[in-house]
């Protein structure tokens, strides 16, 4: 993933840059920053880039056509190593939404933004190239800002001297989720803010310290007394410093309850809510929103005009997956589309299962054109999208790739792939049973979803014994989300 910082202050963001586990993981290759000085745009050859507001007030404002030049010269950098033969897209405009292939997001650190929460943080390290435009001063020309900014974010209800240090806190944020990071993929999935709940306390050595001794349950050395006490505290902590947090936490153990009864059909919502993707957004219907994949999951009590539904759907969703019955309501919308039917399959059991080709890898951005040609759903710019959020793997047979799997946006696992040259040699079932193990050690439940009329895949699912439900869903776009 690659940062691109526009500040009047480089030396602030390459020193916040450089050190501990960002500047191990930019060494490693796993992060890359770009640090450009607005400063160096300034048409005044004294380097001014400010001044006075029109309308009087106090203090100085950033002018336009610095940070404009700024943006456009990061816009170049990012799209030539897109593009290193040349942009096929072209770049008639600077502004981020041209092109799909040309789509940058542009980040302006504001108290006058949207809260920074990780959500937000979770769906911005789903890009492959993220440019954050420092201000200063009392901040920068609005015309510039409709220009090129495409997320306006704050990190809380205060002011500083300047967008550094927000920034700083953006990128942290957002890098320590790229996978490779933190070193262990499952840690962030585990910390404060997940399923709604603040994290537990935490100990280490010495047992006894300051006459105070660890709490007994972390030191039983069994598993489920120390996660039942982790989850007591948890509540304990969240109800007390958080009580807006625990009402979203009880909410969401309701509804989980409810969807229990039928977990086969409902656990494309059921992961949404425990893994911390989706938000209820309404009760009834039931309504899940993954605000980064712009999909709405509609499920439970679905009776409800596609006025009424579109009017609790965000406008910026994409995607409806909902009973069949219901989509065959909205498609009467012109609106509404349908992409496909499919049914749910769940991998239920506790155990690991085995895998006899074990050289599985995470597969780079190298291998876009590949996945593109071999994976027709989504388009490439899928496949490269998933490829940059690090959820593709591939199988190799004698060092050559023969295969490959990965995890959708959702989480449901699919994008099942292998070359024909090497097919009935279980390879697809180590593929499915690789991920099945990486769901099982993060403490999610292995599921995916097949296409009404896939034999084959259904086939395989029965094989290794992943069980389907009895309901068809419908994956529905909403046309010009």
């Amino acid at each position: 993933m690659n940062f691109t910082v526009l500040t009047l202050f480089p030396e602030f963001i390459e020193q916040g840059l450089n050190t501990s586990i960002l500047g191990r993981a930019i060494e490693k290759g796993l992060l890359t920053a770009d640090v450009i000085n607005i400063r160096n745009f300034s048409a005044d050859k004294n380097g001014r880039v400010d001044d006075y507001t029109y309308g009087g007030g106090a203090g100085m404002l950033m002018q336009p056509q610095p940070v404009f030049d700024a943006y456009k010269e990061a816009r170049s950098r990012i799209l030539s190593k897109r593009f290193p033969e040349g942009n096929p897209a072209g770049d008639e405009s600077a502004t981020s939404g041209s092109h799909n292939n040309n789509k940058i997001r542009c980040i302006y650190v504001t108290p006058q933004g949207e809260p920074f929460t990780q959500k937000k943080a979770l769906e911005l390290s789903g890009e492959d190239d993220l440019i954050v435009l420092c201000g200063h001063y009392e901040g920068i020309d609005e015309r510039v800002l409709e220009e090129v900014v495409t997320d306006r974010i704050s990190i809380g209800d205060y002011v500083l001297t300047g967008g550094e240090l927000p920034a700083l806190v953006i990128i942290d944020a957002v890098a320590r989720l790229v996978p490779g990071v933190l070193g262990n993929e499952t840690s962030a999935d585990i910390e404060s803010f997940y399923g709604d709940l603040l994290e537990y306390p935490q100990y280490t050595r010495p047992e006894v310290w300051n006459g105070k001794r660890v709490p007994e349950e972390v030191l039983t050395g069994d598993p489920k007394k120390t996660n039942a006490w982790r989850l007591e505290k948890q509540i304990e902590l969240t109800k007390k410093v958080r009580p807006d947090l625990f009402e979203k936490y009880l909410l969401r153990q309701s509804t989980l309850e409810k969807l229990l009864k039928d977990k086969r059909n409902n656990i494309q919502m059921i992961e949404a809510l425990r893994r911390g993707t989706g938000d209820i957004i309404c009760t009834d219907p039931l309504v899940i929103y993954l605000e980064c994949d712009k999909l709405a999951l509609v499920g439970l009590g679905d009776s409800i005009s596609v006025g009424e539904l579109l009017g609790i759907i965000p406008g910026s969703a994409r995607s409806i997956v909902c009973s069949a019955g219901l989509a065959e309501v909205l498609c009467r919308d012109e609106r509404i589309e349908k992409s496909c039917d499919v049914h749910n399959y769940v991998y239920t059991e506790k155990v690991h299962r085995r895998v006899v080709n074990k050289d599985i890898r995470r597969l780079g951005m190298e291998y876009a054109g590949y996945i593109g040609e071999k994976y027709a759903l989504g388009g490439p710019e899928y496949g490269r999208e998933r490829l940059g959020a690090g959820v593709v793997y591939g199988i190799f047979v004698e060092g050559e790739i023969a295969g490959f799997i990965g995890t959708h946006g959702e989480g449901s696992i699919g994008m099942l792939y292998v070359d024909e040259k090497y097919r009935h040699r279980g390879l697809a079932a180590d593929l499915e049973s690789f991920m099945f193990n990486r769901d099982l050690e993060a403490g999610r439940t292995p599921y995916g979803q097949i296409i009404l009329g896939n034999e084959a895949s259904t086939a395989l699912q029965e094989k290794i014994g992943v069980y389907g439900g009895d309901k068809v869903l419908s994956w529905l776009n909403i046309k010009n989300a």
